[in-house]
């Protein structure tokens, strides 16, 4: 999956990006307060797209 679909589904569902680390985009959902890590990787790996979603609250993509 593109890094661009998986941020455009994070922000279609109220996420928003808190900081750019060095190798990592942290984006946070208000809604639960939840953080998570996301990869600077232009592809990203289904599975790992599917645990951020859970991880965040967010339905998954698909």
């Amino acid at each position: 999956m593109k890094r661009g679909d998986l941020l455009r589904h994070l922000r279609q569902h109220g996420c928003y990006l808190k900081r750019e680390g060095s190798e990592h985009s942290l984006w946070i959902n208000p809604v639960n307060g939840v953080v998570e890590a996301i990869p600077r990787h232009t592809e990203i790996p289904n599975n790992l797209a599917r645990k951020i979603c859970k991880r965040l609250g967010v339905p998954p993509i698909g």
